[in-house]
C-alpha cells in the first residue's frame, strides 16, 4: 500500500498526550479579581511618518501602481535597494560606525538610526517606559541587511539549531496558543513543513548565528547599559503565532519583510505598569480595546514599553518577518534595591546595637494580622520604631557595592564585542604569532613603555571589590551564546588598581604604558601584557 504523506504539523498532532510539554518561560499568573484601574483605549499613540526625498516619492508612486507590489515573499526592487535614512546600506553604516573612535558614540549613532527620525533625546524624555510609538517610513529597504528569510534558511541548513533552545514552532487558533516543538535538531525539511502548515517560527537567539545581529546588539548594549537581546519571528500569511500578552522588556519591533497587523493595549491596572515579569496569555475579552491598531510594513518600527499588551497577526496576502530588539529586563530601581537592602541590613546588624536589640516581650499579643484592627497604643509605638530603623537603614546602604553587583550580572549577560578590522589588527586576536617554515614566528607581545594602549570598548571591563580582593571583570571572552561561559574575571594586585582605573577613565584616549601609575617600568609592562593577553586592551598600532 502506498504511504500517504503526512506533514510535520500533522505528525506532531498524532503524538501521545503523555509526552512532556515543551519547556516554556515561567510567566506570572494574573489574578482575575484584580479591579481595573485604567480604561483601555484612552490614549492616542504618536505616529511618526519619515519624510521621503522628492525623487524617492516619485519612485514610490510608480512602485505602488504595480500589482506585484503586494506579492508575498517578494523582495524589494533594485531601485529601493537597502537604504537607511541617509541612503546607505546597513553594512556600509556599520562600516562607517566602526571608524568612530568612541564606542559610546558609536552606540548613540546606531540607536538614532534605529528610531530615526525621532531624536533620541526626546525619545528617552517623552516615550521611553511611558507609551508606544510608531514610525512609518514608506521605505521597505530601511532595515534591509539586518536579517532575512534567506538568512533564516541558511542558519537552519548550516547551524545546529535545536527546538526549544534556538527555535520555537507556535500557533494561535480559536483563542488557543500552542507550541509544537519536537525534540532534537530543527532541520529545514521539518521546519518549512511546519511553516507551510500555518505555524509561526521564532528564532530565540539569532545573534548566536548571525554576525550582523551580533554586531548590532553588541553595540546597543552600550547604549542601554543593559543586555540587548533579540528574537526573530517568521509568520505565514493569514495566521497568528502568539496570544495577546505583555513582556518584561522594552521592545523595538523592526519589520524586515512583508507586513503584519498589530494591536497594542494599555496595561490593565497600575500593578501591570512596568511589570517585573511577563504575563500569561490573555483572552480577547480580558484586554479591552486597543490604543493602537496598525499594519507594519517593511522598514517600519513599533516601540512599546514593558506591560503594554500586544498581539500581531499576518494579513492573507503576505508573510511577515520581524526582529524584536529588547533591553531593560530586571533593570529597575527595585532590582537594585533587592541587592542594596539585604546588604545594608547585614551591615547595620553588625555595626549598630539598635538593630540587635530584642523585640518587646509581648509584641505577638498586639501585632500581626489577627490584631490589626485593635486600637492599641503599643501598635503605634511599634510602627514608629520600625519606621525609625528603616530610615536609619539607609545610612548603611552599600549603594556602590550593589551597583557593582548589578554590573557584574550585566557583564556576564553581555555579548563579546565584534571587533572592527582596526581593533582586530591591534589586539591579541589578530596577533601575528604563527607557525611558518617549520618554526614558530612572532611570539611575544613586544610591548614597551612607549606602546600606546586603551581598553577595547568603553564598557568591556570593570573593577570591583568584594571587600577582601579586587577583581577585574570583562566581556571580551564571553560567548555569543547566552551564559555559555562563566563570568570572566581575575584578581588585581592592590598596587595595580590605580593603573586599571587610569586606563578605564582615559577611554577613548590612548595612553602610553609608561604613564601607568605603577611602581616600576617592569610592573607597567607586566600589567599591560596581562591585559593584552586577555583581550581587554589593544594598541594604537599593530605590534
Amino acid at each position: 500500500m502506498e504511504r500517504k504523506h503526512m506533514s510535520a504539523f500533522a505528525l506532531y498532532q498524532t503524538l501521545p498526550a503523555d509526552l512532556p510539554e515543551p519547556a516554556t518561560k515561567p510567566l506570572r499568573q494574573v489574578a482575575d479579581k484584580k479591579k481595573r484601574k485604567k480604561e483601555n483605549g484612552a490614549n492616542k499613540v504618536p505616529t511618526v511618518k519619515a519624510q521621503l526625498k522628492p525623487e524617492r516619492k516619485k519612485r514610490r508612486k510608480k512602485l505602488l501602481k504595480s500589482p506585484q507590489r503586494e506579492e508575498s515573499l517578494k523582495g524589494v526592487t533594485e531601485d529601493e535597494e537597502c537604504v537607511n535614512g541617509d541612503g546607505e546600506a546597513l553594512d556600509a553604516l556599520l562600516a562607517d560606525l566602526a571608524k568612530i573612535n568612541n564606542s559610546r558614540e558609536r552606540a548613540s549613532k546606531l540607536f538614532q538610526w534605529l528610531i530615526n527620525p525621532i531624536p533620541a533625546k526626546s525619545f528617552f524624555r517623552e516615550t521611553w517606559e511611558k507609551k508606544p510609538i510608531l514610525v512609518q517610513r514608506k521605505n521597505s529597504g530601511y532595515y534591509k541587511g539586518l536579517f532575512s528569510t534567506a538568512e533564516f534558511d541558511r542558519i537552519l541548513r548550516q547551524e545546529d539549531v535545536q527546538y526549544g533552545v534556538n527555535l520555537d514552532v507556535t500557533s494561535y487558533t480559536k483563542g488557543r496558543r500552542e507550541t509544537h516543538n519536537p525534540p532534537g535538531r530543527a532541520l529545514p525539511f521539518t521546519v518549512w513543513d511546519f511553516y507551510r502548515s500555518g505555524c509561526s517560527l521564532r528564532m530565540l537567539n539569532p545573534q548566536s548565528f548571525s554576525s550582523t545581529v551580533w554586531n548590532v546588539l553588541s553595540i546597543f548594549q552600550e547604549q542601554f547599559g543593559s543586555m540587548a537581546g533579540a528574537n526573530v519571528y517568521l509568520t505565514p500569511p493569514g495566521t497568528q503565532g502568539f496570544a495577546p500578552h505583555y513582556d518584561d522588556i522594552e521592545a523595538f519591533v523592526v519589520q524586515l519583510e512583508g507586513k503584519k497587523h498589530w494591536r497594542v493595549y494599555n496595561p490593565r491596572t497600575e500593578d501591570e505598569v512596568l511589570p517585573v515579569l511577563s504575563s500569561t496569555n490573555f483572552n480577547q475579552k480580558d484586554i479591552g480595546k486597543p490604543i493602537l491598531e496598525v499594519v507594519l510594513e517593511a522598514g517600519d518600527l513599533l516601540y512599546f514599553p514593558r506591560g503594554f499588551i500586544h498581539q500581531g497577526d499576518c494579513l492573507p496576502d503576505a508573510h511577515s518577518l520581524h526582529i524584536t530588539i529588547s533591553s531593560y529586563q530586571k533593570n529597575s530601581w527595585g532590582d537594585l534595591l533587592h541587592k542594596v537592602v539585604p546588604a545594608a541590613l547585614e551591615i547595620a546588624m553588625e555595626e549598630d546595637v539598635e538593630f540587635r536589640q530584642g523585640l518587646p516581650l509581648d509584641y505577638l499579643t498586639y501585632m500581626g494580622v489577627q490584631n490589626s484592627d485593635k486600637d492599641d497604643p503599643r501598635r503605634t509605638k511599634f510602627f514608629s520604631q520600625t519606621e525609625y530603623l528603616m530610615k536609619k537603614l539607609a545610612t548603611y546602604s552599600p549603594v556602590d557595592a550593589a551597583v557593582d553587583q548589578k554590573a557584574r550580572g550585566f557583564l556576564h549577560d553581555c555579548l563579546p564585542p565584534m571587533l572592527t578590522p582596526e581593533e582586530l589588527a591591534s589586539s591579541v586576536q589578530g596577533a601575528s604569532a604563527r607557525w611558518e617554515c617549520g618554526q614558530v614566528m612572532d611570539v611575544g607581545s613586544q610591548i614597551t613603555t612607549q606602546t600606546r594602549v586603551r581598553v577595547l570598548r568603553a564598557g568591556c571591563a570593570r573593577l570591583c571589590s568584594d571587600g577582601e580582593a579586587v577583581n577585574l571583570y570583562y566581556t571580551t571572552e564571553n560567548s555569543r551564546v547566552y551564559h555559555k561561559e562563566e563570568l570572566k574575571s581575575f584578581e588585581i594586585k592592590a598596587e595595580h588598581t590605580d593603573a586599571i582605573e587610569f586606563l578605564i577613565h582615559s577611554y577613548p584616549k590612548f595612553v602610553t604604558v609608561g604613564s601607568f601609575p605603577c611602581d616600576s617600568a617592569q610592573d607597567r609592562i607586566a600589567l599591560a601584557e596581562l591585559l593584552f593577553e586577555r583581550g581587554i586592551i589593544h594598541t594604537a598600532e599593530p605590534l
